[in-house]
């Protein structure tokens, strides 16, 4: 299955559960994601299009804490030249340390710097406590060159931030 980007922000959901599966795009009753989670799976990698199966949907815990924890850059490294307008692709790898189970509730929103051609609020799709998860954002280049950066944090359903900030910065360079 080959998934569509719409006006190339459109990005993808698959978060496996280590023994719950994952969520399918291809579910009708599933919305397509703005934030897309890749399960790491030790020995194995994801490839687009893999079908997968959906979890239980995720449970909230009574007073639980929310904690997102940023482990690593995947893609884009600080100060990377891109050209004017081009299309871009940043992946963080994170982990849920909180005891709250995340759901589509839970957004993730532009603090910091422009947000380069991605919508400035986008749904944080399920991922329960402990699971590690690789985020990723379609960005596009300013079309004058220089410096920018663009960061973003996680919000709980009250709209309180939680949890350390990701961000990306890039040098557009004259063509």
């Amino acid at each position: 299955m080959r998934f569509k980007k719409k006006n190339n922000l459109r990005f993808w959901l698959a978060l496996c559960i280590l023994t719950a599966g994952c969520l399918s795009p291809e579910n009708p009753g599933t919305p397509t994601p703005e934030v897309l989670f890749i399960p790491p799976i030790p020995g194995s990698s994801f490839v687009a299009g893999t079908q997968v199966l959906a979890p239980a949907p995720p449970t909230q815990q009574g007073n639980c804490q929310n904690q997102l924890t940023y482990l690593n850059d995947l893609s884009i490294p600080d100060g990377t030249e891109v050209k004017p307008g081009e299309k871009i692709t940043k992946r963080w790898l994170i982990v849920n340390e909180g005891s709250c189970n995340w759901d589509q509730s839970y957004s993730f929103q532009l603090i910091s710097g422009l947000s380069l051609g991605a919508k400035k609020v986008q749904e944080l799709f399920p991922a329960r406590q402990n699971t590690r998860a690789i985020l990723e954002l379609n960005f596009t280049a300013p079309d004058n060159p220089g410096r920018y950066n663009t960061w973003w944090q996680a919000h709980d359903p009250s709209g309180g931030r939680f949890g350390d900030p990701v961000y990306m910065d890039i040098t557009v360079i004259n063509q």
